[in-house]
C-alpha cells in the first residue's frame, strides 16, 4: 500500500543569493513581526512609574540640557533658529537613528537563544525594530510639532513646502539605521569588541552631525576644509529637515541627492554582509 505523499508547506535551505532579502517570506511571518514590535514597546516601559511619558521625558531633558549648556553657558549659533527648537529637532532625529542602529546591531547576540531553538527569517528581528522604533519616533514628533507651533504662532519659524518631504527623509534614515545596523550585528559575533566600542563611537558621531553644531558653523571653522561637514550622509537629511518645519538651514538638494544614493549603498552592504553571516553566526555567536 503506497503511503500518502506529503506536500510541504515550507522549504529551509541554506543556500541563497546574498542579495535576497526573502520579503514575501518576511510577510508570511508577520504576525512574528507585529509580537517582535509589541515586545519591543511594552519592555521599553515596562516596570515604570511613567510608563510612555517617557518617550516625552527623554527629549524634552536633553534638549533642556543643550540649550542651557551650549546655547547659554557656551553661546553657540544655532542660524538664527530658537535653540529650544534646533536642539529638540535635532535630538529627534539622532533619537531615532541612534537608537534604531544600536538595536539593529544587536540582532544576532541579543536573539541567539530564539534562533537557535526555531527557524523564522531573520530579517524579521531587525524589521520589528524598525517599527517599533517608528512608533517612539512618532511620539516624539508629536512632541516636536507642539513646540513648533508654539514658535510659529509667535512668528519665529517660517516652515515651507519641504516640510512634505520629511516622510521621506525619515525612510531614509531608517534605512541607513538598517544598514549599518546590520553590517555590526554581523561583525560582532566574530568581534566582541565591537559591540564594546560601538556606543562610543555613536556618541562621537553625533558631533560630526547637526544636532549640537550648526553645519554654517562647522564649515566656518574647517575654512578650506567645508566639503568635510558634507562627507556625513545624515547631514543633508538634518539640514533639509529643519529647513522645512523651521525655515532655515544648510539644505542642498544635490547634497541630498549623494547622501541617499550612499545609504542605499551601505544597504545593500548590510544585506549582503548579514545574508552571508546569518548562515554560521549560531556557530560562533
Amino acid at each position: 500500500m503506497n503511503e500518502p505523499q506529503q506536500k510541504w508547506t515550507e522549504t529551509i535551505e541554506s543556500h541563497h543569493s546574498l542579495f535576497q532579502l526573502n520579503l514575501k517570506e518576511v510577510w508570511q511571518y508577520r504576525d512574528l513581526v507585529f509580537m517582535f514590535v509589541k515586545r519591543d514597546f511594552i519592555s521599553s516601559f515596562k516596570q515604570t512609574v511613567l510608563g510612555p511619558l517617557w518617550f516625552f521625558i527623554n527629549p524634552i531633558l536633553t534638549t533642556i540640557v543643550f540649550t542651557l549648556v551650549f546655547g547659554g553657558i557656551a553661546n553657540l549659533p544655532t542660524d538664527g533658529i530658537p535653540p529650544i527648537l534646533f536642539y529638540l529637532a535635532g535630538n529627534t532625529l539622532w533619537g531615532y537613528f541612534s537608537t534604531t542602529m544600536l538595536s539593529v546591531s544587536n540582532v544576532f547576540t541579543g536573539n541567539a537563544g530564539i534562533f537557535g531553538k526555531v527557524y523564522f527569517p531573520r530579517l524579521v528581528t531587525p524589521i520589528s525594530t524598525i517599527i517599533s522604533s517608528f512608533m517612539r519616533l512618532g511620539i516624539q514628533l508629536v512632541l516636536f510639532w507642539i513646540v513648533l507651533g508654539y514658535y510659529f504662532y509667535k512668528g519665529d519659524v517660517h516652515p515651507n513646502s519641504w516640510a512634505f518631504f520629511s516622510p521621506v527623509l525619515i525612510i531614509f534614515l531608517a534605512l541607513f539605521s538598517l544598514g549599518l545596523g546590520m553590517i555590526f550585528s554581523s561583525l560582532t559575533t566574530k568581534y566582541r569588541d565591537l559591540s564594546l566600542l560601538l556606543g562610543f563611537g555613536v556618541s562621537l558621531f553625533m558631533w560630526f552631525t547637526p544636532v549640537i553644531l550648526p553645519t554654517s558653523l562647522v564649515k566656518q571653522k574647517l575654512g578650506n576644509y567645508a566639503f568635510l561637514a558634507d562627507l556625513n550622509p545624515l547631514t543633508p537629511i538634518f539640514e533639509c529637515f529643519k529647513y522645512g518645519f523651521i525655515g532655515s538651514g544648510d539644505f542642498n538638494m544635490t547634497r541630498l541627492l549623494i547622501s541617499f544614493s550612499f545609504i542605499i549603498i551601505i544597504l545593500l552592504l548590510g544585506i549582503i554582509v548579514f545574508n552571508k553571516s546569518e548562515k554560521t553566526f549560531i556557530d560562533t555567536v
